[in-house]
């Protein structure tokens, strides 16, 4: 039996952010940070595979599962308003110092909490989290860059297209060797979020701000670098949005990484949930003394 999760909300600058908690408060604190075009929901197995040993906080973001929705009128989709709001949780929480595991638009917010205050932070898993343009795969991500830098029909109509639901079944079951293993529940609940009204144009800002997390990447690799923080890769290594070559790249500023490559794809958790559970229980065990 896993640890009870609790799922919660808190009212951070006027919105609400939904969250799912579990562990013992005093234990060691887990701080899990979805991607696209999910949420929490993710982490709905990891969650209680990990709270016998940590205080494990899963927020969804703004725009994402359960958390508020504001208009674009009304809040910037940024990466760093994002970012503002995850650090307004931990505030509220009253979490100082935390690990976090990262994936996909997780990544560049838990970069940025990190340069903020790198003392806070005392290990990552990053996985299929990108730090490094090694990672980016095209095709997928020169139609990103090409809509960032000049918005418009033509741009726009192929991010319109990763907001279906055929792409979002793919970024579920590409790259996983036995699909039978990946619940569909997850581009279901995915894809009815992504279909609220208004939601396009939240996912759409985002696009354009995308590269903003590629500016940061020497200030992250100096981080990496100053900090040399633990840091494990638990990678799908047939990701065709992150590929493996962004799991290796973490080992050029920090020699000290650990790194998995799976065979699996971009959300590893539905085909790997033992494999990464036993990894991070491993690594967290050594490094958090």
């Amino acid at each position: 039996m896993g640890s009870a999760v609790h799922h919660r909300t808190a009212a951070v600058g006027g919105l609400e952010v939904f969250y799912r908690e579990a562990g013992d408060r005093k234990a060691p604190v887990l701080l899990l940070l979805h991607g696209f075009p999910t949420s929490s929901h993710m982490f709905r197995h990891l969650i209680p595979a990990l709270a016998d040993r940590y205080h494990v906080i899963a927020p969804d973001h703004i725009g994402f599962g359960q958390s508020a929705m504001p208009s674009p009128q009304d809040f910037p989709y940024t990466f760093e308003a994002l970012t503002e709001v995850t650090s307004g949780l931990l505030e509220h929480l009253g979490i100082d110092r935390f690990a976090m595991y990262v994936q996909d638009y997780g990544a560049p917010i838990g970069w940025r909490l990190a340069l903020q205050s790198p003392q806070r932070i005392t290990a990552i898993i990053t996985q299929n989290g990108n730090a490094y343009e090694d990672g980016f795969v095209r095709p997928f991500w020169d139609g990103v860059f090409a809509y960032a830098k000049d918005p418009g029909p033509d741009t726009e109509a192929p991010m319109r297209g990763a907001l279906t639901a055929e792409v979002t079944r793919w970024q579920y079951v590409n790259g996983v060797a036995d699909p039978s293993l990946v619940s569909p529940d997850n581009w279901v609940h995915d894809q009815a979020l992504l279909d609220r009204p208004g939601n396009d144009e939240i996912q759409l800002r985002l696009f354009r701000d995308y590269p903003t997390n590629v500016d940061l990447y020497p200030q992250v690799h100096r981080y990496f670098r100053d900090a040399q923080v633990p840091l494990l890769a638990v990678w799908g290594a047939n990701d065709e949005i992150f590929g493996p070559e962004g799991a290796k790249a973490f080992s050029r500023d920090l020699p000290g990484a650990e790194i998995h490559l799976l065979e699996s794809g971009h959300f590893a958790l539905e085909s790997h949930l033992g494999a990464i559970t036993e990894h991070i229980r491993d690594f967290l065990a050594r490094v958090l003394t």
